[in-house]
């Protein structure tokens, strides 16, 4: 699993960002289950990778958030 890059992330769309956000703590999940069994993981950087790629998705879903409040007209 290689790391996201930011511009590709913005480029997807809501839904799309969060399906790929569930599928990736999804395999996230699934690694810290072999760890935790005192398995050794195939990959030790793959869940350095997962968890950055979850925290840069939900920092895209976060900025569009906010965008959208700002451009919200206040009543």
């Amino acid at each position: 699993m290689t790391l996201l890059r930011m511009k590709d992330l913005r480029a997807l769309s809501d839904e799309d960002l969060r399906r790929r956000i569930a599928e990736t703590e999804n395999d996230l999940l699934r690694e810290r289950g072999i760890a935790a069994m005192g398995g050794a993981p195939p990959s030790p950087g793959r869940m350095r990778a997962l968890r950055t790629n979850v925290a840069r998705s939900l920092t895209v879903l976060r900025e569009r958030e906010l965008a959208a409040r700002r451009t919200a007209p206040r009543a």
